[in-house]
């Protein structure tokens, strides 16, 4: 899943060695945050989060298609 969110993100900015993405198991739940460059962080979340909602809704149905369909996932961005 984290390589999947790396990849997706890359793919949105241009400095592609700034993006880390790390994941925490909480509680149950899966928390991945994505770390970008400050300057291209609009590129990533979108205009009215639109990118960061359409990568949300990906990670999601990737889960489903795993069998973590029930686990509750959080996708941050900073």
């Amino acid at each position: 899943m984290e390589n999947f969110v790396k990849f997706v993100v890359s793919e949105l900015v241009d400095d592609k060695e700034s993006v880390q993405v790390r994941t925490q198991d909480v509680d149950g739940s899966t928390i991945i945050t994505v770390k970008v460059n400050p300057n291209e962080l609009g590129r990533v979340v979108g205009h009215g989060g639109r990118n960061a909602q359409a990568i949300r809704t990906l990670v999601h149905s990737l889960a489903g298609k795993k069998g973590e369909l029930y686990k509750k996932i959080n996708v941050k961005f900073e």
